[in-house]
């Protein structure tokens, strides 16, 4: 048999399965129009975070804050600017889960599962609204915390740390894949996800710079791709870093990107066809 007939074929599935994506973000658009407290409640969390952020800021001297590129930020440009990877993490991990505990609950899961729709397809749906909002939340908070604060970000450097959080992405993905893989298997557990997000956040210097942590956990930190996002969006933001600069980090990150994805992807599998032999899907 030709291989370019199912070369044909296979591009043919893919772009079926493609087609379905829209219609899980019309489904998030008219949830959210719904309930629109929830998007006032999140933009609300979001400022309260910084307002808070802003007196510790009176705290913390800018000289024990790292300099990028010569550059000394405040104490409040270090975090706002850290803020925008790790909450893209903290979203998407949490709403990846949400959603497969979500569908447990209203007994939607198995039909979704029975339907003509690929497993990877149901999980990039639920969480395709989110990958279009959080990049234009993180760009909107940028400029609220710019204007409202008098801080200075580098703007020539937002298009770098856009490609820093798009490299990030399926690293991400790679981790809400992993915990819902563990609540189809264990039906609880999403207050251990959480604990992962929070620990991988906390040990990447989101909040304060890495020098005041154990000489281990540094060491550790150094591996941790959230570190590395991090500090390549606060270089490109504060520092003076451009596409070139930007480079090296984006080549550190797919590789784990890569990883985290692969395993999320195995892991969902295993735990769906586990679940269907024992015919426990819909049990919650």
């Amino acid at each position: 048999m030709s291989a370019v007939p199912v070369r044909v074929g296979r591009l043919r599935v893919f772009a079926e399965e493609v087609r379905k994506v829209p219609a899980f973000f019309r489904r998030d658009v008219l949830v959210l129009l719904s309930y629109r407290l929830a998007l006032v409640g999140d933009w609300v969390n979001l400022i309260m975070q910084v307002v808070i952020f802003y007196f510790v800021g009176k705290l913390v001297p800018s000289s024990t804050l790292p300099s990028f590129d010569g550059n000394q930020p405040s104490y409040m440009q270090f975090v706002v600017a850290g803020i925008v990877p790790t909450a893209f993490l903290q979203i998407g991990i949490s709403r990846v889960v949400a959603v497969m505990r979500q569908e447990q609950y209203l007994g939607t899961l198995e039909s979704l599962l029975v339907a003509p729709l690929a497993p990877g397809t149901m999980l990039l749906g639920s969480v395709v609204y989110d990958l279009l909002y959080v990049p234009i939340r993180s760009v909107a908070f940028l400029a609220l915390a710019t204007l409202a604060f008098d801080l200075y970000f580098r703007l020539t450097g937002l298009l770098p740390a856009i490609a820093v959080l798009v490299v990030f992405v399926p690293f991400v993905w790679g981790l809400g894949m992993l915990g819902s893989a563990g609540i189809l298997t264990f039906k609880r557990g999403s207050g251990a996800v959480g604990f992962v997000g929070s620990a991988i956040t906390i040990a990447s210097g989101t909040y304060f710079p890495l020098t005041i942590l154990p000489r281990w956990l540094q060491t550790l930190a150094a591996y941790n791709p959230v570190t590395v996002a991090l500090d390549a969006t606060r270089s490109a933001l504060i520092g003076t870093a451009g596409w070139a600069d930007t480079l090296p980090a984006l080549l550190k990150l797919l590789p784990s990107s890569a990883v985290a994805l692969a395993l999320g992807i195995v892991a969902f599998q295993m735990a769906l066809n586990r679940e269907r032999r024992r015919g426990s899907i819909g049990i919650y």
